[in-house]
């Protein structure tokens, strides 16, 4: 994530998506950036409740509920150890022209070190690269196994959007 910030505009609005603990909006936070936060559950970023340049929305994007964010566009979009493929698409679209994406989440291989291991929840090779062809310019893929924080298949993409 450290390694791709700099992609992203100076203090444009940063979508951290299925934020969890609210590590990545912290990181925007603190490099001066206002952040949406979502998630199904927004306890680990209670503490930034009430901040102005804090937009937290609490959502199951796996559920019935409509997409959240409509036509909104952001500076940047992060997203995490986390994938369900139906919004992907969107994701993609909420990129802003002059904005950039930084998405990590475990792939296919992953099942060899435990969870998750369903494939539903795994990336297959390339399948970044696919959901941004044709719409965002590619800086950096990996697809590879690390040993840190924990040993895990990974697949990782950084892309901006070079349009007007």
């Amino acid at each position: 994530m450290a390694r791709f910030a700099a992609l992203v505009p100076e203090a444009g609005r940063v979508l951290d998506l299925a934020c969890g603990g609210g590590r990545h909006a912290r990181f925007f936070l603190d490099r001066g950036h206002p952040v949406t936060a979502i998630d199904i559950d927004l306890a680990g970023i209670a503490d930034l409740a009430g901040r102005p340049d804090v937009e937290a929305i609490e959502i199951d994007l796996e559920g019935d509920a409509p997409w959240p964010l409509a036509e909104r566009r952001f500076a940047g979009v992060v997203v995490t150890n986390y994938l369900h493929r139906p919004i992907l698409p969107r994701v993609v679209a909420a990129v802003a022209p002059g904005g950039a994406l930084i998405y990590e989440t475990f792939a296919a291989g992953n099942e060899r070190f435990g969870r998750p291991s369903n494939p539903d929840f795994l990336l297959q090779p390339g399948e970044l690269i696919d959901a941004v062809r044709g719409r965002l310019e590619i800086i950096a893929y990996e697809n590879l196994e690390v040993a840190e924080p924990k040993p895990a298949m990974v697949q990782r993409i950084a892309a901006i959007d070079r349009s007007d």
